[in-house]
Parts: C-alpha cells; structure tokens; sequence
C-alpha cells in the first residue's frame, strides 16, 4: 500500500517537533491492491463512520450505503 502526504496537512513547526495533521491529512492509494468486495465495502462504510465522527447506533447503515454503492457502480461498469 502506497502513502502519501497530502500536501495541505500542516508541516513540523519550528522546533522540530510534528504538528498534529488534520483529519484525512494521509491519503492511502489502494491502485495495486487486491482488496475483496467485503474489504471494499468496510473501508467505504468506515469512511462513512469517520464523516459522522464515529457517534454509534449507525454502523448497519454505513455498510448497506457502502454496499448499495458498490453494487451499483458494479452494475455501471457491467453495461
């Protein structure tokens, strides 16, 4: 898996020591992984998690929306 920064995160200040990165400053490329439907579908609803600032009682919902999601930019791609 291939990280990289993304290039608005805040910097070290001037002591050296890190400053803390925004939420969402790491971007993860997935361009050459082979990830399974189900890994798919629970990186997208943990992102939907993330969005909401993880308040629980709405975990079904982030992975039938990831889910709907995926089955239907599947059905896109099949026509």
């Amino acid at each position: 898996m291939k990280q990289t920064k993304n290039p608005h995160a805040m910097a070290t200040n001037g002591n050296g020591s890190a400053q803390k990165e925004p939420l969402g400053a790491s971007v993860v490329s997935l361009e050459n992984v082979d990830l399974t439907l189900e890994e798919m579908i629970a990186i997208a609803a943990y992102f939907r998690a993330e969005l909401r600032g993880f308040a629980p009682g709405d975990e079904l919902a982030d992975w039938f929306q990831a889910e709907a999601e995926y089955k239907s930019r599947s059905n896109r791609n099949m026509n």
